[in-house]
């Protein structure tokens, strides 16, 4: 059975034989939501590289102690991968960083397009933000993750522009492309940016910019997905041509 995996900051430098205390709201819920007792073995992580497996020896309702049995230490998986995601309406946005974080992606960037029903301002923009990145956090547990995504600050389109301008692998999804996501080269190296348009579609302006820094749009197939779900299929198809081989 996999082990159940919790996020520690500072297990980096823990070796075998080596006792860690997990403590605040991670190892509350470790013990009262999920039930941990002494004898159980679980995986900390500190979300960046480091992964220590172990034997929880003590447990109360605000700390878990665990002897460390292995340590690993992993490099980020090469190509990196970057998604671009307009902002979505409702709870499509915490969906799309949860199936994007399972997948695999490195850096989820909120994208405020010029045709984004929803609208981040204020303290909305902190509490959207945050709901992102919380999601990130619990889905990269979820899946096993030993390096967790980072979601970034909102960026407007010339930042969109600059990313793709950089990127090894420019990825613009628009379902009115001519040329498939298939036909593009991938190298096992560099930095993939994949672009994820709005429910109203990225606007004529946003993909002139695209195209002038090198990034044509291109098409996942016949069909159209919904925003929340497009950059998963296109982050599956791109990795499984270099990670997943």
């Amino acid at each position: 059975m996999t082990l159940p995996v919790f996020v520690h900051p500072a297990v980096a430098g823990a070796t075998p034989g080596s006792q860690v205390v997990l403590d605040g709201d991670e190892a509350r819920h470790a013990v009262v939501v999920k039930r941990i007792r002494a004898g159980e073995r679980v995986v900390l992580t500190d979300g960046a590289g480091t992964a220590v497996v172990g034997t929880v020896t003590r447990t109360d309702k605000r700390s878990l102690t665990l002897d460390v049995e292995e340590s690993t230490t992993s490099e980020p998986e090469l190509p990196r991968v970057v998604v671009v995601q307009a902002i979505p309406k409702g709870d499509r946005g915490e969906l799309a960083v949860e199936m994007l974080t399972e997948v695999g992606v490195d850096v989820i960037v909120p994208w405020a397009a010029s045709r984004s029903v929803a609208v981040w301002k204020g303290e909305r923009a902190a509490r959207s933000l945050a709901k992102w990145r919380a999601t990130a956090r619990e889905s990269a547990k979820q899946a096993r993750r030993t390096w967790f995504p980072e979601v970034a600050e909102p960026v407007g389109t010339d930042e969109v522009t600059a990313l793709l301008e950089k990127a090894s692998v420019p990825v613009v999804l628009h379902e009115a492309a001519s040329g498939p996501l298939a036909d593009l080269p991938v190298p096992g190296r560099g930095e993939i940016v994949i672009v994820v348009g709005p429910e109203g579609g990225i606007s004529d302006e946003e993909l002139a910019a695209f195209a002038a820094v090198g990034a044509e749009p291109v098409r996942l197939g016949s069909s159209v997905l919904r925003t929340s779900t497009a950059g998963v299929a296109a982050t599956a198809a791109l990795l499984a041509r270099t990670r997943w081989r």
